[in-house]
């Protein structure tokens, strides 16, 4: 018997230490397993005091993952100590198993894992349809709830930062937005864009090793003050959005140079008037290169209007 108990343990919680199957009852819609904790006894959460004192017990039944699409159900005695430390405020305290339950919880440890797995996937409704097809039916609610429960993740030391602003409110309140550049994932953000905020933000990661920025001032005292030995890089939007601004302006000064290429048609003279019409979609915004494209489609040396 004692033999079949352990497998029992080893098969249903391989992860989890000092506990001990008794039985097993499984029908047609659920599976119940009783469970008790092997320990003598347990410390206080508060002052970390070992008790071997007990005051009572009880049963909880905590949700655990589905088993061949039944539900799955614990049903676990736990003990409730009492602290033997005089001066600790917690009387006392309900014994829990690292891996199985926590406080107040309604689930298991790795049913609450994956719960929020399925939320960081589907988020929301999708989760809680999703869970309902795994037998294990939540709310979106639950779903998001346990989500935002999450830890937040540490992510590592970046060693190429990308440096850029955003705005909160477009013309008054800018902050600034740090990323990783080789994960392309953000790292943190700034409340404003002030040289001294960049600074201290990488005076406190020393491992930084390129910054990667725009040719704003306050970015460029930032990182020397902040970084003085990283290398800045200008990033990778703003040389190519500098280089069509440098062809764009090289092409309107020498547009005359190129009526020998492109000779004047009288037959299409007005096509030019017909083509200069702005577009009247709601969702096409204006942008300059192609509206010069539509109002000198033949004669490139004439100068145009372009509408505004």
């Amino acid at each position: 018997m004692d033999d079949l108990a352990a497998r029992l343990k080893d098969l249903l919680f391989p992860s989890v230490a000092n506990v001990v199957v008794l039985s097993l009852d499984v029908n047609i819609a659920t599976v119940r397993v009783d469970v008790r904790c092997t320990t003598a006894g347990a410390s206080c959460p508060l002052c970390e005091t070992w008790s071997e004192r007990v005051h009572g017990s009880y049963l909880r039944f905590p949700a655990d993952v589905p088993s061949g699409g039944r539900i799955v159900v614990l049903r676990l005695r736990v003990r409730r100590f009492t602290c033997p430390n005089a001066s600790c405020g917690q009387r006392t305290f309900v014994e829990q198993r690292p891996g199985l339950t926590r406080h107040h919880g309604q689930r298991t440890e790795r049913l609450r894992s994956t719960l929020s797995d399925i939320g960081l996937a589907l988020a929301g409704r999708a989760g809680a349809r999703m869970t309902r097809e795994l037998g294990v039916g939540v709310s979106r609610s639950t779903v998001l709830r346990l989500v935002d429960a999450l830890p937040e993740p540490d992510p590592p030391a970046p060693r190429v930062v990308g440096v850029d602003e955003y705005a909160t409110r477009k013309g008054r309140h800018y902050g600034t937005v740090l990323v990783d550049v080789e994960s392309r994932r953000p790292v943190d953000l700034l409340p404003d864009r002030e040289a001294a905020s960049l600074a201290a933000w990488l005076a406190k990661r020393p491992g930084i090793e390129v910054v990667c920025r725009d040719r704003a001032p306050f970015f460029a005292e930032g990182a020397t003050a902040g970084a003085p030995q990283a290398v800045q890089v200008a990033d990778r939007w703003h040389l190519w959005h500098n280089l069509s601004e440098a062809a764009e302006r090289s092409v309107s000064q020498h547009r005359r140079c190129l009526r020998v290429l492109a000779p004047t048609d009288p037959q299409t003279e007005a096509e030019p008037a017909l083509a200069a019409e702005p577009a009247t979609s709601p969702w096409m915004t204006s942008n300059r290169f192609a509206d010069r494209t539509r109002t000198c489609p033949v004669d490139l040396g004439r100068p145009t209007v372009t509408p505004r």
